[in-house]
């Protein structure tokens, strides 16, 4: 079956400016939530909540009880834009700086696509998810039985990404993002005069080697091979430059590829924390916020597709440290997930993501269609 996407480029580039405006946080995508819906009950579909401000629509299979899903995200980020497009953000302090507002453009475009095709072997399941950006919304899908319900094989998403050329399509198998956690510590000791260092006990003596401490683990306790990063990105303590600091806290990230390594930073930030309070006679309080587990294509579905996706396109790409709750789909069903390159230097679009002016040109839009449509050509959905 022949995709003309060109006949899409005028319909994704509207749906994109229109949601650009009415960016919202995680569960608050109330607007956002409200314009989708009009959009795919106008092309026939009866669409459900999910999520608290989630959507899903789905085509019926003719043929198979089996069912594929395509995935997009629909919250906007905590971001003054400044882009000075015209049709930019017109909720202060708030954008789509992530891209969200194309993944949201592409899947109605190819929702509307399906509608029209007289038949599908397989169902196809439209997933509008709130709350990438935090604090998560896949997991909740997932909670709330819809892939069960709908008998989902296999789900399917993409990112915008202006670290690949506009139009390339980047992919990897196995491990794609990483895994995450936040991390906080706080620091007991004991104030004093500065001038008296001896009758206190110093928090930033102990808060400096804790740090120290903590950059040996991966370079000594991981084998070189693994990926990780284990960052502290803020530490505040002390009162006066005079005063000993007696409380002193510290605020990081760690992210991981492999659960195994991920779990034996874990520990050893935690013994490290237990051996300080023994040597210095402090106490050590660290707390752990586990995040979104790690992006991992699945290799097998990969290689069974690889063949109708477009071969000019494709990218391997290197895995990145960044996180994604696609990770919970991927740890329910197969599925895989793909970088859509926007890089364009020749018109200025190469701001990163979470970038203020981040900006694409939005006929990459449909390229993003046309991959979904070859999905479903390679799963013989029709």
């Amino acid at each position: 079956m022949f995709f003309e996407k060109e006949k899409f480029i005028d319909e994704v580039r509207l749906y994109r400016r229109e949601l650009h405006r009415i960016p919202e946080i995680g569960f608050c995508e109330v607007n956002t939530s409200k314009y989708i819906r009009e959009k795919l009950e106008s092309f026939g579909y009866e669409v459900k909540s999910v999520a608290k401000t989630g959507l899903i629509a789905f085509r019926q299979g003719e043929i198979s009880e089996e069912s594929i899903a395509f995935r997009a995200d629909i919250d906007g980020l905590k971001i003054l834009e400044e882009t000075n497009v015209f049709f930019q953000s017109e909720n202060v302090d708030y954008m789509h700086a992530c891209g969200h507002d194309g993944h949201m453009s592409i899947l109605l475009g190819f929702a509307h696509y399906i509608s029209t095709i007289k038949s599908v072997n397989k169902g196809i399941l439209f997933i509008f998810q709130p709350a990438e950006e935090g604090p998560g919304g896949a997991e909740v899908i997932i909670n709330e039985g819809v892939l069960d319900h709908y008998n989902v094989k296999h789900v399917f998403g993409l990112h915008l990404f202006p670290g690949l050329n506009e139009g390339e399509i980047g992919i990897k198998a196995g491990p794609m993002m990483a895994q995450t956690a936040e991390f906080d510590i706080d620091i007991k000791a004991e104030s004093g005069h500065g001038a008296a260092p001896h009758k206190a006990n110093d928090g930033i003596i102990v808060a400096a080697q804790l740090i120290n401490s903590f950059q040996s683990i991966i370079s000594r306790n991981i084998n070189p091979i693994e990926g990780a990063v284990l960052t502290i990105g803020t530490i505040n303590g002390g009162e006066r430059r005079n005063i000993i600091a007696e409380n002193i806290r510290l605020e990081g990230t760690l992210r991981a590829f492999d659960k195994e390594v991920y779990s034996k930073i874990k520990s050893r930030m935690s013994d490290i924390c237990k051996g300080l309070e023994t040597m210095f006679n402090v106490n050590i309080n660290i707390e752990f916020r586990d995040m979104y587990p790690a992006v991992r294509n699945d290799r097998k579905l990969l290689r069974s597709l690889i063949k109708f996706l477009p071969e000019e396109r494709l990218v391997d790409i290197d895995p990145m440290m960044l996180a994604e709750d696609f990770a919970y789909y991927q740890e329910a069903v197969p599925s895989l997930f793909f970088m859509l390159g926007v890089k364009n230097e020749e018109l200025g679009y190469t701001h990163q993501l979470h970038n203020s002016k981040f900006n694409f040109n939005e006929e990459v839009l449909v390229e993003g269609m046309e991959l979904y449509h070859k999905i479903c050509e390679g799963l013989n959905v029709y």
